[in-house]
């Protein structure tokens, strides 16, 4: 109960905190009409109702959720949500028009296919080290001999494998089997984002998460490349958004704290 009065309490503080503007914007009259705005979610952003099967946001997606739910509060239309398996569904999703936000990772094959507000938030790529590991930072963990635990053709081992140099890498296909390599010793360390290793830092006791980090996921807002003028409203409203600390707030009653950083705007509001 405390959680959800947070979060009615933070989509009318969000809301009432943006400088209002009119929902008869030419650029966004289309979603006016519709009366509704379709976040796409993917996993582990959100959960399902096992009894309704509604999509509810999840660790990391709670800030894109709260975000969406203030933008929705703005135009005066309803935020709804549709969970996806992958990042790459979500992709398709906005690329065909079935959905029309999302809050994802900015990347070169995106932005080709995608329109990106300016960068939103950032999480950073660092390794979970187990108890008694002698490995105090990244530049620890690339020496001869070092295994790390990465999923295979993710966002944080590609950029791993741009800067790594000595240690060796070991493959999972998902986190849960990347954590049981560390946890059974056949890694030395697991990289990944941030908010990913805190959800497994209590199931593996002494364990710790590096200070620095190697790499970050820059997140945005992304919307289908042919909706220009969503984009232009969505930036404008997202850079409001950041310069008054909303974001910020979304992240802290998010729980999140320790996981996201809200990336400066590129120039001045």
């Amino acid at each position: 109960m405390r959680k959800l009065l947070l979060a009615v309490a933070l989509t009318a503080a969000l809301a009432s905190n943006a400088e209002a503007q009119t929902v008869h914007d030419a650029r966004v009259a289309d979603l006016v009409q519709a009366r509704t705005v379709r976040l796409a979610l993917f996993l582990p952003q959100y959960t399902k109702n096992s009894v309704t099967g509604e999509v509810l946001g999840n660790g990391p997606g709670v800030v894109a959720v709260e975000i969406g739910r203030a933008l929705a509060a703005r135009l005066g239309i309803k935020l709804l949500l549709a969970g996806y398996p992958t990042p790459a569904a979500v992709v398709d999703c906005l690329k065909v028009g079935a959905c029309d936000i999302a809050l994802i990772a900015i990347t070169p094959s995106r932005t080709a296919e995608l329109g990106f507000t300016p960068p939103v938030v950032q999480q950073d790529y660092t390794y979970l080290v187990p108890a008694g590991s002698s490995i105090k930072s990244t530049a620890d963990a690339d020496q001869p001999g070092v295994r790390i635990a990465v999923v295979r053709n993710h966002l944080s081992t590609l950029a791993l494998s741009r800067v790594l140099k000595r240690a060796d890498l070991v493959y999972a296909e998902a986190p849960d089997p990347a954590f049981d390599l560390l946890r059974t010793g056949h890694a030395d360390v697991m990289a990944s984002a941030r908010p990913t290793l805190l959800n497994y830092l209590p199931k593996l006791p002494g364990s710790r998460l590096l200070e620095d980090h190697y790499g970050a996921n820059i997140q945005a807002m992304a919307v289908p490349k042919s909706q220009t003028g969503w984009l232009a409203y969505f930036s404008e409203f997202l850079e409001q958004a950041k310069a008054s600390g909303m974001v910020q707030r979304a992240i802290e009653n998010a729980g999140l704290r320790d996981a996201y950083r809200v990336v400066p705007s590129s120039k001045p509001n």
